[in-house]
């Protein structure tokens, strides 16, 4: 008897899990890649936000769609062979409020949109497609207009939706899944805590179209953030570290630190930065990558240094790094989108407790560390790295290092 109830309270726990998904097809979308179904799949969200929860499910098949919000107790699922492809009319997002470069602003919706769902989950193996071609042509195509006239465009002025975005959630998972061809930044956590992105593809393109500023992860006044066992190539940083820009940007609370991330176990295609700190960042700290393979041209660290933001960043490790990259270490003043916004303020920078160690690479340049000239540089170690490189050297005008088994191109490495 105790068998036999064992056996029917195990089926019902089935039961429900296969009754908590809502196959999409089920409820009249199709999957003829040219159909917006926005409408329909939202209302499938809502269904089964009403009903308590599940898992909106996209089989096998292309189905178009424009933004979508997630509600309380849903999820995403994409099946084998499922592709969720983005509009690629700016109209299917809506204008709402959002947070863009730093700033809590008004912006177009992503296609994929959490606010405030905790448990909010997006799993594969299928495939979210931003289908972001045409936003890319008219980008440059935006951008060579204005530099005719000797003005710059900056990455706003081009419309252009995110791929996913989600908002103020804790315990988010997004597994298994491939992300690809955004309209803008690929991957955007703002306000989440405890997060997990793991055995993800992420990547856009560089040809025969480049796909401007498609940030790979974007991590926004986040704590304990993981990216374990990902491919990351994209067209811009590949795991980016924000939370605010601008001279009082640490006195609002709608900005904060990024603390507690860790990268680890991932590969990494072209980007312009494995791992940044910047442009829009005022407190880093607690961040690691590690066991981590390139084969990239760009650096493994990249700070940005904005003479316009006070910026702290502290107890960054980089360790078990192979590969091949352009150089291991870069930071430079970062003045895109400079402004000082009618403050008298006179922002710096501090980076200090920065551990770099069992590297063996191939790099065009071994590193450079040259900030503002306010900027404050404290306790840089390198320990046990072995790399060839064009450009030996470190460049840098800071004195605080500690160097220990460190050799290049066969010699020891060089302060110049």
């Amino acid at each position: 008897m105790k068998k036999s109830m064992l056996f029917f309270c195990l089926l019902a726990v089935v039961l429900s899990a296969r009754s908590a998904d809502y196959v999409i097809t089920n409820y009249g979308v199709l999957a003829d890649s040219t159909t917006i179904n926005t409408l329909k799949i939202q209302s499938i969200i809502d269904l089964a936000s009403n009903q308590g929860g599940g898992t909106v499910v996209v089989p096998k098949g292309v189905f178009l769609s424009g933004a979508l919000f997630f509600k309380p107790n849903t999820k995403l699922r994409l099946e084998e062979g499922g592709v969720l492809k983005g509009s690629d009319n700016i109209t299917d997002y809506p204008l709402i409020p959002s947070r863009m470069e730093g700033k809590s602003i008004y912006y177009y919706a992503a296609l994929v949109n959490a606010y405030h769902v905790n448990n909010f989950g997006i799993s594969g193996p299928g495939t979210i497609n931003g289908n972001g071609l045409k936003y890319w042509k008219y980008f440059w195509s935006y951008r060579d207009s204005m530099r005719r006239i000797n003005k710059e465009a900056t990455n706003l002025e081009v419309h252009r939706p995110r791929l996913l975005f989600i908002w103020g959630c804790n315990n988010v998972k997004i597994l298994d899944v491939k992300l690809c061809n955004s309209g803008f930044w690929t991957t955007h956590l703002y306000q989440c805590n405890d997060v997990l992105i793991e055995n993800c593809d992420i990547r856009s393109p560089f040809k025969p179209v480049k796909a401007p500023s498609t940030d790979g992860v974007d991590i926004d006044v986040c704590k304990r953030v993981t990216i374990r066992n990902c491919y990351i190539s994209v067209n811009d940083d590949a795991v980016c570290i924000k939370g605010g820009k601008g001279p009082d940007a640490h006195q609002l609370a709608e900005n904060g630190v990024v603390e507690d991330i860790l990268v680890e176990d991932c590969t990494f295609g072209d980007s312009h930065g494995i791992l940044t700190l910047g442009s829009e960042c005022i407190h880093a700290k607690n961040i690691t990558l590690r066991n981590c393979k390139s084969d990239s041209n760009c650096p493994i660290l990249r700070m940005k240094m904005r003479p316009d933001t006070y910026q702290v960043y502290e107890n960054i490790t980089i360790e078990n790094v192979t590969g091949k990259c352009g150089t291991i270490i870069e930071m430079r003043p970062w003045t895109q989108f400079f402004t000082m916004e009618g403050s008298t303020e006179k922002p710096y920078g501090i980076v200090r407790n920065i551990s770099i160690s069992n590297i063996k690479v191939q790099c065009n340049v071994f590193g450079e560390m040259l900030g503002n000239p306010m900027d404050q540089v404290l306790n840089i170690s390198f320990e046990n790295i072995e790399a060839t490189a064009q450009k030996p050297e470190l460049l840098t005008k800071y004195k605080d290092f500690k160097i220990n088994k460190v050799s290049v191109n066969g010699k020891p490495l060089v302060l110049k």
